[in-house]
């Protein structure tokens, strides 16, 4: 019997991508960029408790992305429609004009997916991850099945660098600072509120600094807040990349959700994401 791979398997750029120590700060990289979207991020705002439970609102977005990437199809699938029942049932307020925005709306989706899959290559990539120009728009071609799990038509969803590019084109005439953007600025800075973890907001602060400064040039220009010089971004980014390679693979992957190491026991040793795993694709 066939051993279900799941959505992408270890013959895919993604599952080599998604299990890169990088993704860390690649995932606070895309939150930066998603919250520039007036009508999206004044949907995650007015729905999101991430102010209360910013460690359990991180961990369901890297948990989604994990079952997606390495669980089997059943599970994938099954994720994706209980994403797709918040959507459905989830509405807010456009603060500029009082009009009802849905959560399920097709050019919201379109919007977090790109900015998400976009960053997560990118950044990555500036780490120091191997990937070459024709693996980059594979991934964002194999990026359509994320797309289309969440309720998307995967043909109209953006596969290559420049079908992103004139995505991002198209679509920054709409972007601005706003005061809900200012929210998720400030909270991707400052995540543990509570007093008692206060301290730990000190050990974070370069973390959220350096996935800032990670983000394209004009989205620096319309969050209006200096970047870190572009050689100490790099540097950085590949710093953190080399300290999370130095942790052995089952204990990296034990966290948060485990979805790799399941995927191993499913799969196989042969399964564990690894840069080295490209040049074989």
């Amino acid at each position: 019997m066939a051993v279900d791979e799941g959505l992408f398997g270890p013959r895919t750029v993604t599952w080599q991508l998604h299990g890169d120590p990088t993704m860390w700060i690649a995932g606070i990289c895309s939150l930066f960029l998603q919250a520039l979207h007036p009508r999206a991020v004044a949907a995650v705002v007015q729905n999101s408790r991430f102010q209360q439970d910013p460690i359990g609102r991180l961990r369901r977005t890297s948990d989604f992305v994990g079952v997606a990437t390495y669980g089997t199809t059943d599970k994938a699938a099954a994720a994706a429609e209980r994403v797709r029942h918040v959507h459905r049932a989830l509405s807010a307020s456009d603060p500029r004009t009082g009009e009802r925005i849905r959560l399920d709306d097709p050019d919201l989706l379109l919007w977090v997916h790109c900015a998400e899959v976009a960053t997560f290559a990118e950044v990555v990539r500036r780490a120091g991850f191997p990937l070459t120009d024709a693996q980059h728009d594979r991934y964002l071609d194999e990026q359509r099945r994320s797309a289309e799990l969440v309720g998307l038509d995967p043909q109209r969803v953006p596969g290559s660098r420049g079908e992103v590019a004139d995505y991002f084109r198209r679509v920054r005439p709409e972007l601005a600072r706003t005061d809900e953007s200012e929210v998720v600025f400030r909270f991707l800075h400052h995540p543990l509120r509570a007093r008692r973890w206060r301290p730990l907001n000190l050990g974070y602060l370069p973390i959220g600094r350096l996935a800032y400064s990670l983000l394209p040039n004009w989205a620096h220009d319309l969050h209006g807040r200096t970047p870190l010089p572009e050689s100490a971004t790099t540097a950085g980014a590949r710093a953190f990349r080399a300290a999370g390679k130095a942790v052995p693979d089952r204990l990296r992957y034990r966290f948060p959700s485990g979805h790799v190491l399941r995927a191993v026991e499913r799969l196989g040793e042969g399964a564990f994401p690894s840069a080295r795993s490209l040049a074989e694709l």
